[in-house]
């Protein structure tokens, strides 16, 4: 039986690396799979990028609204990166691929944004996967990092749209919850 599966981390853990070398061991197979990701990613246009340098187009950039161009395709696998950003309906949908199409879903996306919330499609995805993953990686001071830290111009950052790309300004670490909080103590920021 097909099923969803929801892999999940903090910023920088390798999540499209993990995903690019999951379409690698797939396409040595002869597996025929879908790279997905929602067009509201505008990180890499066409691409799903990797920090490491790896990168492929993708198959499908996937607008909210729009349905998955599953009817007739012979898919073995759809690959979904940066799947915080799909709406809750989209996520329904991914999970109906699984059970009525019959195709495995791996999706791939963050818990939560730089303040510790939900992003919607996250959200949606932890009540409806099969499996949740999670993808572990560190914070600088050594423990397990949780929380994803949102810079500008260097600076944290703790109030703003809840989307904002990396683009040289806007850069995002991964931190545990206690250096998360430091910031925000030296912030002068709370919990909304």
């Amino acid at each position: 039986m097909a099923k969803l599966h929801f892999r999940y981390a903090a910023m920088n853990a390798g999540k499209s690396t993990a995903l690019l070398q999951v379409a690698h061991n797939y396409e040595t197979l002869d597996k025929r799979m879908m790279l997905v990701k929602p067009a509201v990613d505008l990180k890499g246009g066409d691409r799903i990028v990797s920090r490491l340098g790896v990168e492929s187009p993708v198959d499908f950039l996937w607008a909210d609204g729009e349905p998955l161009p599953v009817e007739g395709a012979d898919l073995d696998v759809i690959l979904v990166d940066e799947a915080q950003f799909l709406s809750p309906h989209q996520a329904n949908m991914l999970l109906d691929v699984a059970v009525r199409v019959g195709v495995t879903v791996i999706a791939y996306g963050l818990r939560t944004d730089f303040r510790g919330d939900s992003f919607p499609g996250a959200a949606r995805l932890l009540c409806i996967a099969h499996e949740i993953e999670e993808i572990r990686t560190l914070c600088r001071c050594g423990s397990k990092a949780t929380m994803n830290l949102r810079r500008i111009n260097g600076v944290p950052v703790f109030a703003g749209n809840q989307v904002a790309i990396d683009d040289g300004t806007v850069e995002y670490e991964s931190v545990c919850a206690a250096c998360h909080a430091r910031f925000r103590d030296e912030a002068g920021a709370v919990w909304e």
